[in-house]
């Protein structure tokens, strides 16, 4: 079902070291079988595959301390799940020259986790089958992902995290198959939308995303993102112009699917399916959300080991914005919890 890893391999050198890893010396994931390092490396590895939906062919990217090698120690496994705009290394691996680390794939890397992260189909370097690109083809994206991270780890239960839409696709997967989730993340997070600004604004163009499966996304909507919250003093106008440079590549249109589901389908996840730990983690300022919407989704989690935090000042686009290091910091100590020992 699954090609082997392409044969180009690239060491990252790492840059902007902000966080460090002295941030995380000693702690060991619940469910790792070896704790994260205990110094920086000089660099990082990097690989790319393709995993297939069907005859579509998804891209799929992954970090590393190292190359992976026969009968080591496994390490976690995180997966990134991308939103509605941008696609996958833009979201996850964005370089902003002179600004520091804006890659949370290099972040948990120096944590000690093994990092994917994919392209949903019609997205970034992806193959697109025509449909739109909805939560329900993402779970299927996600299913044929995790053939690939499978066979190349060896572990069948890993970490989610997803953010924005990519919240709702992580935990919709998590619902479809909660054999195959550790813990889970959501960032972002809508549930009903109910109150929600930015929902509603999507709301009075349902019919034309009905009508297409791409919508317009040219620089500028990109811009948006970082604006429409009304607190654009919480990112660097670097970053968007960085995401711009990655993605305009790729052409001036997306997938129209999430932004359907979100305007008119939700909600598209039912909590109490969702078996996972969870913590959900959203910006005191994001208009994708509210605090009741999530806290009502968040009171039927069945889990008791779940954990919601309002990151402040921050917005929507938490793992952009200035205090970045405010999400980082929840999701280490979230993924690195120890196990219950009395039950």
């Amino acid at each position: 079902m699954t090609d082997h890893p392409v044969a180009r391999r690239t060491v990252i050198k790492s840059a902007g070291l902000s966080i460090g890893a002295g941030l995380a010396s000693g702690i060991t994931s619940a469910n790792a079988q070896v704790p994260v390092a205990q110094a920086q490396p000089a660099a990082i590895w990097s690989g790319e595959y393709w995993a297939h939906k069907a005859n579509v062919k998804l891209a799929m990217f992954r970090k590393r301390l190292t190359a992976p090698a026969t009968n080591e120690p496994r390490q976690p496994v995180l997966f990134l799940v991308h939103g509605s705009s941008n696609a996958a290394r833009s979201s996850y691996d964005l370089t902003v020259p002179g600004k520091g680390e804006y890659s949370m794939m290099n972040v948990f890397v120096r944590y000690g986790y093994d990092v994917w992260t994919m392209d949903h189909d019609g997205y970034g370097n992806s193959d697109s089958s025509g449909n739109n690109s909805d939560i329900a083809s993402g779970v299927e994206d996600l299913k044929a992902a995790m053939t690939v991270v499978t066979q190349e780890t060896g572990q069948q239960k890993i970490h989610f995290y997803g953010t924005s839409s990519g919240g709702i696709r992580a935990a919709a997967y998590a619902q479809a198959q909660p054999d195959r989730v550790d813990r889970l993340i959501l960032s972002a997070f809508t549930y009903k939308g109910e109150g929600a600004e930015e929902i509603q604004r999507r709301q009075k163009n349902i019919e034309s995303l009905r009508a297409n499966p791409r919508r317009k996304r040219d620089a500028n909507m990109i811009r948006s993102i970082f604006t429409r919250d009304g607190h654009p003093g919480i990112y660097d106008p670097a970053v968007p112009e960085a995401i711009i440079a990655a993605e305009m590549k790729f052409g001036d249109t997306i997938p129209s699917g999430t932004y359907l589901d979100m305007a008119a389908n939700l909600p598209v996840v039912d909590p109490a399916k969702v078996m996972a730990p969870v913590l959900m983690a959203r910006g005191e300022w994001d208009g994708n959300s509210t605090n009741d919407d999530l806290l009502d989704f968040f009171r039927q989690l069945p889990n008791g080991d779940r954990q919601f935090v309002i990151l402040p000042q921050t917005a929507h686009s938490a793992g952009f914005s200035k205090n970045r290091d405010l999400l980082w910091y929840v999701m280490k100590n979230f993924l690195a919890a120890p196990a219950p020992l009395a039950s």
